[in-house]
């Protein structure tokens, strides 16, 4: 049976960082890694400009019943075709991803640890914890480069819904975790920390 691995923690916080860095070391023959964005709810039936007003930072933005179904499927080692989400279109993109099942399976997002369903469903639960600022300059940096945004959306959708979402809702699921990292540099000697557990997550889930 997979073992699910759950990476929450606020935009920008560096989650796809640490995992991707974990995965280096650990090689990537036995973990799948994937983001919850892709189970944003499929919003094409609405107009660009009103897509661009949802409060993706809530947890109605996600389609949690898909996710838990996938999620459940791949731990008992059952493959699956993922959605994916287009950051620029704001809404699911029509191309899917075919998953098969590994010993891992690592799902980072910022509501990894919030959906109770989904957390049960959890052998480990991160949170990646960031300071306000560090993040801001992160989301800046990416989303200037990566997903097509201008500065002054950028700042406006942070603290119009990504902070005050982080202080509602984000920030606290940090209570279910089993372990909070603290990624506010580049050094983060907490990564050879993850690597070791999910090490022997996998030997016991070899055994």
């Amino acid at each position: 049976m997979a073992k699910i691995i759950l990476v929450g923690g606020g935009s920008a916080s560096g989650k796809t960082y640490v995992i991707d860095q974990v995965i280096s070391k650990l090689g990537s023959d036995n973990i799948v890694h994937f983001s919850i964005d892709d189970y944003y709810k499929d919003l094409s039936s609405m107009a660009l400009e009103d897509r661009k007003k949802q409060n993706f930072d809530h947890p109605k933005a996600f389609d949690w019943k898909l996710m838990k179904e996938q999620l459940l499927m791949l731990k008992n080692d059952h493959a699956v075709d993922k959605p994916t989400y287009d950051y620029v279109a704001h809404t699911r993109a029509k191309e899917v991803v075919h998953v098969e099942p590994n010993k891992l399976i690592i799902v980072e997002g910022i509501m990894a640890l919030v959906n109770k369903d989904v957390r049960e469903l959890g052998d480990l639960k991160i949170f990646i914890n960031a300071s306000r600022e560090r993040r801001l300059l992160r989301r800046m940096d990416r989303d200037l480069h990566e997903r097509g945004r201008d500065q002054n959306s950028i700042v406006n959708q942070y603290f119009s819904t990504v902070q005050p979402m982080y202080e509602e809702i984000i920030g606290p699921s940090q209570y279910y975790a089993d372990l909070i990292v603290n990624n506010d540099g580049y050094d983060n000697k907490s990564i050879n920390v993850i690597c070791a557990i999910l090490k022997d997550i996998m030997n016991d889930n070899i055994q």
